[in-house]
């Protein structure tokens, strides 16, 4: 036999082992799934935003699985996230049998330190990818038209009555955006925290308690979208997490262009920063690399699926996926933020 024919001999028997053991690899997974729960851990209550993406989530993703598993959603509400994502961090099961939804700060809060309930590296997750990167989003302010306080410039002016706000978990969103915006923006903001979740909230500023809320967009459309609408008892006045104007709300301002110099304006960015993964799918660290494998590979999947899609949009939810490497492109830009911006922001977080 000639060099060349041994050679070629050889190829084709690398390749052919090669594709062996791909389908014995892909016949495992599947007898792993096959008949099996996925337990899909959301770290938010049921009917808010995350729970809705959850949900759209678990009905589609099985199919995309060898095996076909059921994916079931299990809530796990507390402390912004934080108990949600500890758990699948150090509790779940690490053979891909488990994974999680948190909070789209959490990495952030990973990061910056100084909260002793932190139980995580963000770096370590076996990251999924995110259903919506808020290409369509923006996290609002919205307030009652009957309030005492109707306009940036209102709530700027020395002496005017304070802009009533609600919020509910240490570290939530709802919790944190507030705090920027008055410490950053001048805003006179009074939080009233503790309310029990996004739903409640709602109730709250329906019911006059407060005045109003910093909440995402889309969870407005999909789970109370008489706030929007000419007829609205709503306005808007300021749009966090957007390098720009939504067309949507053209005379509303963005947290950016009401930074009052250099410096509250990089603050705001790295706040901002955590938005780009705005709906974070997580599994444990070290899960096997060939399931981790197929569920990042089903979780992309389902972001296009035609049926999944077709539910998104009558839920009215943003989607605008990116990957589990993505988010640890995203994580990697946070870490390289300079460490006086991250204990700067530590700090203004932590007084509120």
């Amino acid at each position: 036999m000639t060099p060349l024919l041994r050679w070629r001999s050889a190829a084709a028997a690398a390749v052919a082992l090669i594709l062996a053991l791909s389908a014995s690899r892909a016949d495992d997974t599947a007898d792993f799934y096959r008949g099996r729960q996925i337990d899909l851990i959301v770290g938010n209550s049921p009917g808010g935003g995350y729970d809705v993406y959850a949900r759209l989530l678990a009905r589609h993703m099985g199919q995309y699985i060898p095996g076909n598993p059921n994916v079931v959603v299990q809530n796990m509400p507390g402390a912004g996230g934080l108990r949600a994502a500890n758990y699948i961090y150090s509790v779940a099961p690490k053979d891909g049998s488990a994974f999680g939804l948190f909070a789209r700060d959490i990495a952030l809060v990973g990061l910056i330190g100084g909260n002793p309930n932190v139980q995580f590296d963000p770096r370590k997750f076996t990251w999924l990818g995110s259903s919506s990167s808020y290409v369509n989003d923006g996290y609002m302010l919205f307030v009652r038209k009957d309030a005492a306080v109707q306009s940036i410039e209102e709530a700027r002016r020395p002496g005017s009555p304070p802009l009533v706000l609600g919020g509910s978990a240490e570290g939530a969103s709802g919790d944190d955006v507030p705090v920027l915006l008055r410490d950053l923006l001048g805003l006179h903001i009074k939080l009233i925290a503790g309310y029990r979740d996004s739903s409640v909230l709602f109730i709250a500023v329906d019911r006059k308690e407060v005045d109003g809320r910093t909440v995402g967009l889309s969870a407005v459309r999909s789970a109370h979208p008489q706030w929007l609408g000419p007829n609205s008892d709503m306005r808007v006045l300021v749009q966090f997490a957007r390098k720009t104007r939504l067309p949507e709300f053209p005379d509303v301002p963005t947290a950016r262009e009401l930074a009052p110099d250099d410096r509250s304006r990089a603050l705001i960015e790295l706040a901002e920063l955590p938005y780009y993964l705005s709906r974070p799918f997580a599994a444990p660290p070290d899960v096997p690399p060939a399931r981790a494998k197929v569920l990042q590979t089903a979780f992309l999947a389902a972001q296009r699926d035609r049926q999944y899609l077709e539910e998104a949009e009558k839920l009215k939810v943003d989607i605008s996926p990116i990957s589990g490497e993505d988010i640890l492109q995203a994580i990697d830009g946070m870490a390289k933020t300079p460490s006086e911006l991250r204990e700067a922001l530590r700090n203004l977080l932590a007084q509120k």
